[in-house]
């Protein structure tokens, strides 16, 4: 197993979401490759039906109120306004002394009977009434607050807009109230059983809506029930005094005292004179009195009591506050400490990359056996360009052509136009885990992910879909093909499958870990696993020869005319000769985990980039072993390069892939 290092090993790896990525919000863009595209929100307009067209008319010039009204194109005929009145939910003209239950009132249904036909500017469209508590919604139409809480997921019947509630509409409100309606105490239910109508047999009073309660509170005509007996019948208010003058039910005021009597008030006063508890009325009152002294003096200690308990569970919230608060304050010192560490351990970092960088500056102006030319200014590399798109890290990359592929930990594989437009082309979706390889085999691109699968894509009919292979146990690491074989790497074991039928041919075992690299050039195949390359034999799919390394798992192998390296967990580069396998240098520079290492031939010579954990990447040059660049541009690990016609493509753990050219 791997030693203990700050940098996590691939089981502990950022791959298999352990690694909280950044908000898409904060990613870092370069240029404007890729840009989004905006678009214009569209206003659809609807028609209120073909024959009614929809305006906007105030009430008055000092309301300054917007209504919605409904014209039929013009038309002012009896018939037309007839079928607005419908439309609207109001009765015609002739019918005016009637009157739909209205909306009023907020805890039950009012009885409404105006005195003359309501303007139809003062009805809600939504439910055809007279407005209650209007509203102005957002596009400037008046409803009734009810109505448009009660239907929020609707439009506007006008002009289609959804309905918000913006202010009181008042001077509405006030028009209503001075309308006048016939006391409810005055109105009867119609043969309908709908509709109310005027009782000319009741109350003949007629008062504004805004007035309404002060005269129905004290009407005459209101129904009372008798306070003597629920048995005596519902009273008209003016009947009362009438009825208490002559009512059989007055009980004895010593009632509460067990004493039954029921009668009339004459018979009360003779029940009275021989009443047992008549004669000890004021013993009882006194007692009454007593108790109810009592009884205040009992609730006082019972306040009292509630009082302290209060008091208590303040006391105790105050001590539990305090220990939550020290608590805090030691986790925010502890953290404060742990985060002053990070720092200096980042200076220091960033420190030991200087003083490299000044190293090798010394050494190209020092060392005077040393050809120049590796240190042209012209063959820099720099930053280019930037593809945005991924809501995840870019675990893997790979080129065809002019399409470049990403996998990511948002579970996609981007396909990117690299040649012309440098745009976002498709977005491959497919897989359920974190994409971690990709690679490609004449019109073919196979993926490999964390759940375990391979997907193979045609490329040449627009990346469809073609098959799902459940191809591991565990993720898929890497991929590489060859010789029209697919290899697979995994836990301890390599799976090699047919590209054309896309069946397992062979499984290669006895390896010690992860395969975390896989490269096949030639007639070989290289694979890294903990501190050993294996190079096996395309043709026969033996193991031919096998490295040793230190420096823990193999993270990384790229393959030159001459060399062979591997990057490794514990942030060095070991290099060795094809011929003869002796090892020849170790590359320094890194401070972490070296996860992808790419070749390429360049006029000075073969450059190999290296892309670490410490968010740069290295141009190393096979000559003489120098670093002769580093590239800081990414803000997160850098996991993965790919090359095409001497450009570089990096994508990192920011959720970019970046483009790198001299």
């Amino acid at each position: 197993m791997d030693r203990g290092h700050p940098i996590p090993a691939f089981e502990e790896d950022e791959r298999f979401g352990k690694y909280h990525t950044r908000s898409p919000d904060n990613v870092f863009v370069e240029t404007t490759f890729g840009a989004n595209n905006s678009i214009a929100p569209i206003t659809r307009v609807t028609s209120f039906g073909e024959d009614v067209d929809s305006a906007i008319s105030s009430t008055a010039a000092s309301t300054g109120t917007c209504n919605t009204i409904l014209s039929h194109g013009g038309s002012t005929d009896s018939s037309a306004l007839s079928e607005n009145w419908q439309l609207l939910g109001v009765p015609p003209a002739n019918e005016s002394r009637l009157s739909q239950t209205s909306m009023l009132g907020d805890e039950e249904e009012e009885i409404i009977v105006f005195v003359e036909l309501p303007n139809k500017k003062l009805l809600c469209r939504l439910c055809g009434k007279v407005y209650k508590d209007p509203v102005i919604v957002t596009c400037g139409h008046t409803y009734c607050r009810r109505c448009v809480n009660h239907k929020g997921d609707e439009t506007c019947p006008v002009d289609g807009h959804m309905l918000g509630v913006v202010v009181a509409n008042i001077a509405v409100s006030e028009q209503i109230g001075d309308m006048l309606i016939h006391c409810k105490y005055g109105c009867r239910l119609s043969e309908d059983g709908q509709t109310y109508t005027k009782d000319e047999a009741c109350c003949p009073v007629t008062v504004k809506i805004a007035n309404r309660r002060d005269h129905e509170d004290e009407c005459d005509y209101m129904p009372v029930e008798c306070p003597n007996n629920a048995g005596c019948p519902t009273l008209l208010k003016k009947d009362m005094e009438d009825h208490m003058r002559h009512c059989s039910n007055v009980r004895c005021p010593h009632v509460k005292y067990s004493c039954d009597f029921t009668g009339t008030q004459e018979e009360l006063d003779e029940h009275l004179k021989t009443c047992k508890f008549e004669s000890m009325k004021e013993f009882l009152q006194r007692t009454d009195e007593r108790i109810s002294d009592l009884q205040y003096t009992l609730s006082s200690k019972d306040q009292e009591i509630s009082f302290l308990r209060s008091m208590l569970g303040k006391l105790s919230e105050k001590v539990e506050a305090l220990e939550k608060f020290t608590d805090v304050k030691v986790q925010l010192l502890e953290h404060s400490q742990s985060k002053v560490h990070r720092e200096i351990s980042e200076s220091r970092r960033e420190y030991a990359v200087i003083a490299d960088e000044l190293s090798h500056i010394n050494n190209y102006l020092n060392i005077g056996n040393i050809s120049m030319g590796a240190y042209d200014p012209q063959q820099m590399f720099k930053c280019r360009g930037t593809f945005v798109g991924h809501q995840g890290p870019v675990w893997c990359l790979c080129v065809f052509g002019d399409f470049l592929f990403s996998g990511s930990s948002d579970k996609t594989i981007k396909v990117w136009d690299t040649g012309s437009t440098y745009k976002c082309m498709k977005t491959l979706e497919g897989h359920t885990g974190i994409v971690l390889a990709l690679c490609t085999y004449g019109n073919k691109l196979f993926s490999g992910s964390q759940d375990c699968n391979v997907i193979i894509w045609n490329i040449d009919n627009d990346f469809a879909k073609l098959k799902v292979i459940e191809a591991h146990e565990n993720p898929v690491c890497t991929l590489a093909s060859a010789r029209n074989m697919l290899f697979s790497g995994s836990l301890k074991v390599i799976k090699i499958w047919d590209v054309h039928t896309h069946e397992l041919k062979r499984e290669l075992t006895g390896l010690n870990h992860w395969v975390r690299a896989l490269v096949a050039t030639g007639n070989l195949l290289y694979s890294g696993s903990y501190q050993t390359i294996k190079i096996w034999d395309v043709l026969t799919l033996e193991c031919v020869r096998q490295l040793e390394t230190s420096g823990g798992s193999v993270y990384s192998i790229a393959i030159t005319n001459h060399h062979i390296l591997c990057g490794t967990y514990e942030n060095v580069i070991h290099v060795w000769e094809i011929e003869g396998y002796q090892q020849v240098s170790t590359l320094r520079g890194h401070s972490g985990t070296v996860y992808a290492l790419a070749a390429c031939n360049t006029p000075a010579g073969t450059r190999v980039f290296s892309a670490s954990y410490d968010r740069s990447l290295r141009v190393w040059s096979m000559d003489n072993m120098i670093c002769s660049q580093t590239l800081v541009r990414h803000q997160g690990s850098v996991a993965s390069l790919a090359v095409s016609r001497g450009r570089i493509f990096s994508g990192a753990v920011d959720n970019t892939v970046k483009v790198w050219q001299a």
